[in-house]
């Protein structure tokens, strides 16, 4: 009978981990957007009547955040001992910032909620850390992810291609549009779709 531990290490492990996250954040982000009125979202007010939707943002972060961690590690033992020590050291920083990042900013966001009068620093500094910092960091991770990939066999070329595709977009578009953010699950669910439908690696 094969080990926990041995068991834990299949590709399995990393595409139910990655898809769990990617459903997750991109509920947040969508929460979010509802919440948050059409133009400038860092200097938007909420309404009263959505910040239920802010809550609930709010709520599933911390989970997301576990998923991605688990994600990370199940794709790092998916890797091996085969990759790239300098790609996998950029790797394990850019996830491990991304997620402090992104706590950090449903931490702003629910001290602004807190509040009886919510305060224009608090509202966009939450949205600065969110959009610009972690997507940034994202982008790094999807860039090691999809080399890491390539390098080793695991990733096709069109998946690794589109690695560099989203990974451009994080950086360059960045805060600039609305709702870009939601092109990292989307990319995080693609790659855990397929290694969770193609068990077998090189």
């Amino acid at each position: 009978m094969e080990p926990t531990s041995e068991r834990l290490r299949t590709p399995r492990a990393a595409g139910a981990a990655g898809i769990a996250f990617a459903l997750l954040l991109a509920a947040a982000i969508v929460l979010m957007r509802i919440a948050v009125p059409a133009g400038n979202a860092a200097d938007a007010a909420i309404p009263a009547d959505r910040r239920w939707a802010v809550r609930a943002a709010l709520e599933i972060v911390p989970f997301a955040g576990i998923f991605f961690l688990w994600f990370m590690g199940a794709l790092r033992a998916h890797a091996g001992e085969a990759e790239d020590r300098f790609v996998a050291t950029v790797f394990l920083g850019s996830g491990f910032v991304f997620t402090a990042t992104l706590f950090v900013a449903a931490g702003a966001a629910g001290t602004v909620l807190a509040e009886d009068t919510p305060s224009d620093f608090g509202r966009h500094y939450a949205y600065t850390v969110l959009a610009t910092y972690a997507m940034r960091m994202a982008a790094v991770f999807v860039f090691a992810t999809s080399t890491i990939g390539r390098r080793l066999g695991v990733f096709p070329r069109p998946l690794a291609a589109l690695g560099v595709v989203v990974g451009l977009v994080l950086i360059v578009v960045g805060s600039g549009v609305p709702w870009s953010e939601l092109v990292f699950p989307a990319w995080a669910l693609v790659v855990s779709l397929y290694v969770l439908l193609r068990p077998n690696r090189p």
